[in-house]
C-alpha cells in the first residue's frame, strides 16, 4: 500500500470473539473455521440496529445463528438485548435476499458487472468530469467498507459528492459540537447517564429508539431516588414512564426554551464564572443576544406552549444541579434551525461548568449502529478521512499524501438533499447507492424515486430483494448483512466494537469493501486498494488518525485510535470494545472528553455562540392545517426489509398509523381505527386512526417506516419538503406541513394467504388502501376499497386472485361481509374476510393452518372453524403488547381484573415485561386504564 506508517502504539488484546469446546475464530469470509461435531459455537458481535451499539452473544450451529442474547461483557448494554436485536436470527436466511449481480434487470456473474460498471463509471466522468459521479452511503456500513467509499470516492476518482444517509439524523449535532468545541466529539459516555444527578431527554423517546439505555436509565433512577428525569417533547412517550417532569412543548421552539434557560442562569446568579473564564469564549455576546428577547418566564412559557410553573422548575432543576446530562437526538436534529438548536443546549452546559464531569454533558445519541463510524471516516460530503474537513490546514496535502490520491478535490461536495438536486439537474450522472433507501427516507420521497428512475447510472450495493429503492437500480450487486459481514462499528458514547462474520455470504454476496477494491482494480487504482482483509483497512484508518496529530498543538484532532494501529489479524479480530481517542495519551481510550477544561479550537477554549430562534421552515395553511411529526415505532427499524422477516415484531404496530389527539379527531368525524389519509406540497399517506391524548391538539404523527413494498401511500417523508438546515444541510423531518380527511372506501377486507403461495398473489388491484403483514406461516392483506370498487363479485374476484377453488365461504349480504377460504392439501391454501378489522378473530390459530409444513389433515370439524377463525375455545389475545413473550392486550386486561395489579405481578404471571423491558410503560397504562373495572 502506498500509505505510511506514523508511530503509534500497540495494545495487547486478549482473544474472545468465539468460544466452545474448541476454539474457533472467525475469518474474513465470515465463516467459522474449527467446527466439530462437539456442539455450537458461541460468537461475539454487536447488534446492527440503533447507535447504542449493543454486544451480541450468538450462538452458531452450522451455517445458521439458533439463538442470540445480550453479552454481558459489552460495556453498552451490560446482557441487555431489546426485542430486535433479540429477534436477529429470525430475520436472517436466504429468501428475499439479493444472490447475484444484475446489469439492466438481467442476472450476470461478477466479472461482468464488475467490468460494466467500471466502463460506465469510466465513460460517464471521461464525457462529464469527476463531478458527475457520486455516492450516497449509509450508517449501515461498517467502517472499514465506509473507508473504502471515501477513498476510492474522494481519492481516486475524484468526484467531491460523497454523503451519507447519516445527514438525515445527526449532522446538526456533528455541526454544533464542531462550533463550540472545535471536534465532532461527544463528550459523554452511557455511565454518565447513571451518574447523573438531572437527565433531561429532548426530542427523544428513548425508551421506543434506544431501548437498552433506557432501561439502564430506568434501573439507575431506581437505584437513585434522587435523580430526576425531564422529558421534553411535543408527544407523550413511553420515556415519560419514568419522567419527574414533563414539557410538552410546541414542536420548533426548543431553541427559545433553552435561550431562557440560559437568561435564567444569569438572571439567577446559577453562572459558573470561574469555567466561564477559564475555558470558554464568546459568553457575553452570547447572553447580549439573548436578552434581546423578552426572556422572562411568562413569555418563554407563552412561546412554548408550556405551564409556567412547569418551566421555572425544570429551569431551577438544571441551574442548581451539577452533574446534568442532556441526551438529545431527531427532534432536536431534524429542523432547518437544528443546528442552533444543538448550540443553545451546549451554550447552557458551558455557561454552568456542566461539561467534562462524570454525569454531565450535551449528548447527542445517534439513530444508526454506525453513524459514528462515518463521521470518523469521512462518510460526510464537507469532510475528508479522520476527522479533517477540506479547510483543516495541512489536510488536503496531509491525506492525498497518505493515500496516494491522485486526484482529491479541494472543497466539499454537495450534501445529500443538494445531491439528489444535482442529479435531477443533470450534473451528476452516475450515483453509486449503499445500505440504504432514499425512495423511502429523504424528504419528497417520491419525488426522489423519479429523480433516480430518469438518472442514466443507478448502482445500487443491497442485500434485500424487496428494497423499493431496486425498482429504480440500473446495477444492482449483492452484498453481505449482518452475521456476514466483518469489521467495526462505534456507537453513541464513542465505543469501538468488532462486528464479526459468523456465517458464509448466501448466493454470491460479496463484503462491500471487497467489491469496491475489485472495482478499483479494474479502474487502474489496485495498488493502492490491495487490501485482502478488513484488518489492513481498519489499520490504514488507524494509521491516518494519528498523522501528524500532535495534542499539545492547537486545533488537535481528538479523534486518534493510532494505538489500535499494528493490530494483526488475531488482534483484530479479538479487538475488546473500546472508547476513542486510543493514543499515546490515552492508551486504554477515554470514557469522557474535556475533562481538563481544554478543547482543540486555535485558542483552546470552547465557544459560546448566539442562536436566534426561527420557527419551521414548514408553513402551516389553510389547506394544511396540522404540524407532522414523524419517527420510529418500538419494534421496527428503517424501511423494514430486515425486521419485517421477524414476525412477532409485526405485531406490536402492524398497519401503518396516524396518531392524534381525539379532539381533532371528533372535529374532522374521525374514530379510532378509521382510515385517514395525510395530504402535504409533496404528498399523500395512508394509515389507520389512533386516538391519543398525548398527541398536542393541532398536531398529528405518523412513523417512518412504511413504503412502497409493505403499503400503499405510506411513506411520512412523501410529505415532507426539503428544507434543510443552512449549517448542517440536515432535511427537516419533524415539522411537516399537512391536511386531514377520512379516506374514501366502502368495504374493507383481510386475507391471508399462505407463505409458501403468496409470491403469486396480488390482491391490490381496485384497492384505495393496502398494506401487507408478514405472519409466522402466512403473508396478511389488509385491503380497502374505493366507492367504484363497492359492487365487487367477490366470489368471482376470488377466482381470479386466489389460487385453488374455494373450499367454503358463508355471507351476510344484509351486512356486506364474507368469510371465504381454500384449502391445499392439509392446510389452509388462504382466508378471507370481507368486513372491518375490528370484527377480525385472533389470527395466530389461523396462521398456524396456514403452515406450509402442516402434516396433520384439517379434521372436517376444524374446516368449518376455519371460517370463524378461531379453535374451540381458542382465547383472543388481542393486539400485541409484549413483542418479546406475544403476550396481548387482551390477557393482560383480563390479568389485571383477576387481581395482577403491578407490572411486577403481570410479568409473575404472563412473563410480559421480563425480557427486554421495552413494553412496560404500555402495561403501566393499562394497568391503569383498567383500574375503573377493578374491585379495589
Amino acid at each position: 500500500m502506498s500509505a505510511t506508517q506514523p508511530s503509534g502504539t500497540r495494545l495487547s488484546v486478549t482473544p474472545s470473539s468465539v468460544t466452545r469446546s474448541g476454539v474457533s475464530s472467525a475469518d474474513h469470509t465470515g465463516e467459522l473455521s474449527g467446527q466439530t461435531d462437539r456442539g455450537a459455537c458461541h460468537a461475539q458481535t454487536t447488534c446492527p440496529y440503533c447507535g447504542v451499539g449493543c454486544g451480541v452473544r450468538a450462538t452458531v450451529s452450522g451455517e445458521s445463528i439458533s439463538a442470540v442474547e445480550g453479552d454481558p461483557a459489552h460495556p453498552a448494554n451490560q446482557g441487555r438485548l431489546c426485542v430486535k436485536g433479540s429477534a436477529l436470527h429470525e430475520t436472517l436466511g436466504h429468501a428475499g435476499r439479493v444472490l447475484a449481480p444484475r446489469v439492466d434487470g438481467q442476472t450476470v456473474d461478477w466479472d461482468t458487472a464488475l467490468d460494466v460498471l467500471a466502463r460506465r463509471l469510466n465513460a460517464t466522468q471521461a464525457a462529464h468530469g469527476p463531478g458527475s459521479v457520486a455516492a450516497y452511503l449509509s450508517g449501515q456500513l461498517l467502517t472499514e467498507d465506509y473507508y473504502i467509499a471515501n477513498k476510492l470516492f474522494k481519492g481516486f476518482l475524484g468526484t467531491p459528492h460523497v454523503d451519507t444517509n447519516s445527514r438525515l439524523c445527526m449532522a446538526s449535532a456533528v455541526a454544533a459540537y464542531k462550533r463550540a468545541f472545535g471536534a465532532d466529539a461527544v463528550p459523554c459516555c452511557y455511565e454518565d447517564l447513571e451518574r447523573a444527578e438531572l437527565v433531561v431527554l429532548v426530542g427523544s423517546n428513548l425508551a421506543w429508539n434506544h431501548p437498552v439505555l433506557y432501561q439502564r436509565l430506568k434501573a439507575a433512577k431506581t437505584r437513585n431516588p434522587l435523580m430526576r428525569v425531564v422529558v421534553i417533547d411535543p408527544r407523550v412517550t413511553d420515556s415519560c414512564d419514568i419522567a419527574d417532569l414533563y414539557l410538552g412543548i410546541a414542536p420548533g421552539s426548543d431553541a427559545r426554551l433553552f435561550n431562557g434557560l440560559l437568561a435564567f442562569m444569569a438572571r439567577t446568579k446559577r453562572l459558573d464564572r470561574l469555567y466561564l473564564e477559564r475555558h470558554t469564549e464568546g459568553f457575553e455576546e452570547t447572553l447580549a443576544a439573548v436578552l434581546e428577547d423578552d426572556t422572562t418566564l411568562e413569555a418563554i412559557a407563552a412561546d412554548c406552549d408550556i405551564d409556567t410553573e412547569r418551566l421555572e422548575t425544570f429551569y431551577y432543576w438544571f441551574a442548581t444541579q451539577l452533574h446534568v446530562v442532556t441526551l438529545y437526538s431527531q427532534g432536536i436534529n431534524q429542523s432547518s434551525s437544528g443546528t442552533d438548536k444543538c448550540q443553545a443546549i451546549i451554550n447552557c452546559h458551558l455557561a454552568g461548568g456542566k461539561l467534562g464531569l462524570p454525569g454531565a454533558g450535551p449528548f447527542s445519541i445517534t439513530g444508526q449502529p454506525n453513524a459514528m463510524g462515518g463521521r470518523e471516516v469521512g462518510g460526510l460530503a464537507n469532510q475528508l478521512a479522520a476527522h479533517m474537513d477540506y479547510h483543516t490546514p495541512g489536510a488536503l496535502e496531509r491525506v492525498s499524501t497518505f493515500w496516494g490520491a491522485p486526484s482529491l478535490p479541494t472543497e466539499p461536495g454537495h450534501k445529500a438533499v443538494e445531491l439528489f438536486e444535482a442529479i435531477e439537474r443533470g450534473e451528476i450522472r452516475a450515483v453509486w447507492i449503499m445500505a440504504t433507501n432514499p425512495v423511502v427516507s429523504l424528504p419528497d420521497a417520491d419525488r426522489i424515486k423519479r429523480i433516480l428512475a430518469d438518472c442514466p447510472l443507478v448502482i445500487v450495493s443491497e442485500c434485500m430483494e424487496n428494497a423499493e429503492l431496486l425498482e429504480v437500480a440500473d446495477i444492482v450487486l449483492p452484498a453481505t448483512g449482518w452475521s456476514e459481514k466483518d469489521g467495526t462499528v462505534t456507537n453513541s458514547e464513542r465505543c469501538i466494537s468488532r462486528q464479526r462474520g459468523l456465517l458464509p455470504p448466501p448466493g454470491q454476496a460479496r463484503h462491500d469493501w471487497q467489491i469496491m477494491t475489485e472495482l478499483a482494480d479494474r479502474l487502474g487504482f489496485g495498488e493502492a486498494f490491495s487490501y485482502t482483509h478488513p484488518a489492513e483497512i481498519f489499520d490504514e484508518h488507524a494509521r491516518l488518525s494519528g498523522l501528524d496529530n500532535d495534542p499539545a498543538r492547537p486545533g488537535w484532532r481528538v479523534f486518534d485510535i493510532s494505538g489500535l494501529a499494528g493490530l494483526d489479524r488475531a488482534a483484530y479480530d479479538a479487538l475488546a470494545p473500546i472508547q476513542w481517542p486510543v493514543s499515546v495519551e490515552h492508551p486504554h481510550g477515554a470514557a469522557r472528553l474535556f475533562e481538563d477544561g481544554r478543547f482543540p479550537t486555535a485558542s483552546g477554549r470552547a465557544r459560546l455562540l448566539p442562536v436566534r430562534p426561527r420557527l419551521p421552515a414548514q408553513t402551516l395553511s389553510e389547506a394544511h392545517p396540522l404540524r407532522l411529526n414523524t419517527g420510529r415505532v418500538r419494534d421496527q427499524w428503517h424501511t423494514m426489509t430486515r425486521t419485517a422477516r421477524a414476525a412477532r415484531l409485526m405485531n406490536h404496530r402492524d398497519e401503518p398509523f396516524i396518531e392524534l389527539n381525539p379532539v381533532d379527531a371528533r372535529a374532522a368525524g374521525i374514530e379510532e381505527g378509521r382510515l385517514i389519509e395525510l395530504a402535504g406540497d409533496a404528498g399523500h399517506y395512508r394509515g389507520r386512526a389512533r386516538l391519543k391524548r398525548g398527541q398536542r391538539r393541532g398536531e398529528v404523527f405518523v412513523p417512518m417506516h412504511w413504503n412502497g413494498a409493505f403499503s400503499a401511500r405510506a411513506k411520512a417523508n412523501a410529505l415532507i419538503t426539503p428544507r434543510v438546515d443552512p449549517i448542517s444541510g440536515q432535511p427537516e423531518s419533524k415539522h411537516g406541513a399537512v391536511g386531514m380527511q377520512p379516506l374514501a372506501h366502502s368495504w374493507e377486507a383481510t386475507l391471508l394467504v399462505a407463505g409458501d403461495l403468496s409470491e403469486t398473489v396480488t390482491p391490490t388491484e381496485g384497492c384505495a388502501y393496502w398494506t401487507r403483514i408478514p405472519m409466522r406461516h402466512a403473508l396478511r392483506w389488509q385491503l380497502a376499497g374505493t366507492p367504484e370498487a363497492g359492487e365487487r363479485d367477490w366470489l368471482d374476484w376470488i377466482a381470479r386472485v386466489l389460487p385453488g377453488p374455494v373450499s367454503q365461504w358463508s355471507t351476510d349480504e344484509a351486512r356486506g361481509r364474507l368469510r371465504a377460504s381454500g384449502l391445499a392439501g392439509n392446510r389452509v391454501a388462504w382466508w378471507l374476510m370481507i368486513g372491518p378489522p375490528s370484527e377480525l378473530p385472533s389470527l395466530t390459530w389461523l396462521d398456524a393452518c396456514l403452515d406450509p409444513a402442516r402434516e396433520t389433515p384439517l379434521e372436517a370439524n376444524t374446516r368449518r372453524r376455519v371460517l370463524a377463525g378461531a379453535a374451540s375455545g381458542a382465547a383472543d389475545v388481542g393486539p400485541i403488547v409484549c413483542s418479546c413473550h406475544q403476550v396481548g392486550q387482551y390477557a393482560i386486561a383480563a390479568a389485571i381484573r383477576q387481581g395482577h395489579r403491578s407490572v411486577e405481578a403481570l410479568g409473575a404471571e404472563l412473563a410480559c415485561g421480563t425480557q427486554c423491558g421495552s413494553c412496560q410503560p404500555e402495561l403501566k397504562a393499562l394497568l391503569e386504564e383498567e383500574s375503573a373495572h377493578v374491585e379495589l
